[in-house]
């Protein structure tokens, strides 16, 4: 006699199979923006038929705004698409812990709008980073494609950025965004706008965590992709419970070490 399928069960097998489309539609989903993101900087750098897209043009306009003028909001949105192309990629395996969750957790609608929270607060700093270049362009510290032109300008961004790296701050921020796991256990709540909550939360720590790190685009340049490509990699590494603590410090160091570097060069003139 074929034994009868208790009912307590159904709702685990339905959410369950919402977790497995969850994962088969967003993980696509998640990479092919991640893509687009990128795709959109490097369109950007280009000239399409002649007409600069993201040129010299383009940048001195958008540099010399006020932060008040309309000028300003497409440097926001340049940040926008930056942040989410450089720090999604570092969201990954909390997303993916996040899907890993039994049900009713990692569902589609939740994860969607973990992910919005978390790039939400990005998308806020990006009105900071955007206010902060338009203030070193009209100073006349900042070349059109948005990189410095002051190597004194340069020791400082190293010089903050490799003491951030020593940080209680940091180090606190950091710590957390490696253990997504005992965060979703801490502040799980079910639905979607909770789901959005939680992900802002995580976004505040990673701000916390790689806003320094970020910053050094200034160094390097908004259009230059693989400066922007390694700096990703290193926020990437970071943020893995075991390798990435082998990382902070060392690389503190050797933004210190730049930081002198520059220095040397502004006084020998170079």
């Amino acid at each position: 006699m074929r034994r009868a399928r208790s009912p307590d069960k159904q709702p685990l097998a339905a959410g369950e199979g919402a977790v497995l489309t969850a994962r088969l539609v967003l993980w696509p989903a998640f990479f092919a923006g991640i893509l687009i993101a990128w795709a959109a900087l490097w369109v950007m750098g280009q000239e399409v038929r002649g007409f600069a897209v993201y040129g010299p043009d383009f940048w001195l306009a958008l540099c010399r705004a006020a932060a008040a003028d309309l000028a300003y909001l497409p440097l926001v949105a340049m940040w926008a698409v930056m942040a989410a192309a450089m720090m999604a990629p570092t969201f990954v395996p909390a997303l993916r812990t996040f899907l890993d969750l039994p049900p009713p957790a990692g569902r589609a609608g939740q994860a969607v709008a973990l992910v919005a929270g978390y790039l939400a607060v990005w998308a806020a700093a990006a009105f900071g980073f955007a206010a902060l270049q338009a203030v070193l362009g009209r100073a006349g510290l900042m070349a059109p494609d948005g990189r410095s032109l002051s190597l004194w300008l340069n020791a400082g961004i190293f010089l903050v950025a490799g003491l951030y790296q020593f940080s209680r701050l940091k180090s606190a921020c950091l710590s957390r965004c490696r253990a997504p796991m005992t965060f979703f256990m801490t502040h799980w709540r079910p639905g979607a706008w909770p789901a959005f909550h939680m992900g802002a939360r995580m976004g505040t720590d990673c701000l916390g965590c790689c806003w320094a790190l970020m910053a050094l685009a200034f160094v390097g340049g908004m259009s230059n992709l693989l400066w922007m490509g390694l700096a990703t990699a290193l926020m990437v590494v970071e943020k893995l419970p075991n390798l990435g603590e082998l990382l902070t410090r060392p690389l503190g160091w050797l933004l210190g070490a730049l930081a002198a570097a520059s220095a040397a060069m502004a006084l020998g003139g170079f």
